[in-house]
């Protein structure tokens, strides 16, 4: 089974700065020809305030001529309490309402594939646990069978041994409490995206893959991070071993979002600065 991954599309209809990598994406995707493809979430800009900004993004994944599965991202949701945007019922809502499921299986070629909502872990909303008893549930009836899962948020970041990494992975419990279960069944791969860099790792014997974001590359805006800066997608085969060939994809502009923040995500931006100064300041 061959499976593309794509992520961080962030589309929108009102602010098309990225929506120009769309086009090239969808016409490699046909030349590929996968058994399905899965988006690891932050479809949209602002999918999780504006209805027009996932109806956008659903209509144009709808005309793939192939099978997709998506799962929401930090863009299309909501993240953390603290956040601007925190993780809500309207929120889930809506993603459920215009794009489909916000965590799913799927059996296929003696696989279970397994999409989970990354944003629910560690937003206290009372979906959190129901998800994780879900997600047990899901393991134990796979009886077995190879298990790939694919969420938008990385389990860690520099190590999996690091403290809470907040916006970027899984807090310590959160991240304890997911690979213990996965170490209790056969999870092969764990892939996900946000991070806007391409990397591959193995831990506990799962693979590992960070998805590039086909619509930006970030630069020194954000703190350094491992991984390579590149736009792409990654091309997962599952057979009786996991082969994850991660693709730069060169008909792609690596837009730069430090360029652009102001114009896109000017409040988020505003926030940055406001905490900087007052770092700084301290």
């Amino acid at each position: 089974m061959r499976i593309v991954q794509i992520t961080d599309t962030h589309l929108s209809p009102s602010k098309a700065h990225f929506t120009k990598n769309w086009r090239p994406l969808v016409e490699w995707l046909e030349d590929v020809q996968p058994d399905l493809v899965i988006h690891t979430g932050d479809l949209a800009v602002d999918g999780a305030d504006f209805d027009d900004d996932l109806t956008f993004c659903a209509d144009l994944l709808g005309e793939l001529n192939m099978p997709v599965l998506c799962v929401p991202g930090n863009h299309d949701v909501g993240h953390l309490p603290s956040s601007l945007q925190p993780v809500n019922d309207e929120r889930l809502e809506r993603w459920r309402d215009l794009v489909g499921p916000d965590r799913w299986l799927h059996d296929q070629s003696g696989w279970r594939l397994i999409g989970l909502n990354s944003l629910l872990i560690g937003s206290g909303h009372v979906e959190e646990e129901e998800q994780f008893q879900w997600l047990e549930e899901a393991l134990n009836g796979a009886y077995g069978k190879p298990v790939a899962i694919f969420a938008h948020k990385p389990l860690f970041v520099d190590s999996p041994d690091e403290g809470d990494s907040g916006y970027w992975g899984a807090s310590p419990k959160d991240r304890k409490r997911l690979l213990d279960l996965f170490d209790a069944y056969n999870v092969r791969l764990y892939a996900s995206g946000h991070l806007h860099r391409a990397w591959a790792g193995h831990h506990q014997g799962i693979s590992l893959i960070w998805g590039p974001s086909s619509g930006f590359i970030v630069g020194p805006m954000e703190r350094d991070l491992p991984g390579e800066r590149i736009v792409g997608a990654v091309i997962h085969t599952l057979s009786d071993t996991v082969h994850s060939e991660i693709t730069e994809l060169t008909q792609l502009r690596p837009y730069l979002l430090d360029d652009v923040v102001h114009e896109v995500y000017p409040s988020s931006h505003t926030a940055a600065i406001t905490s900087a100064d007052a770092t700084e300041q301290a």
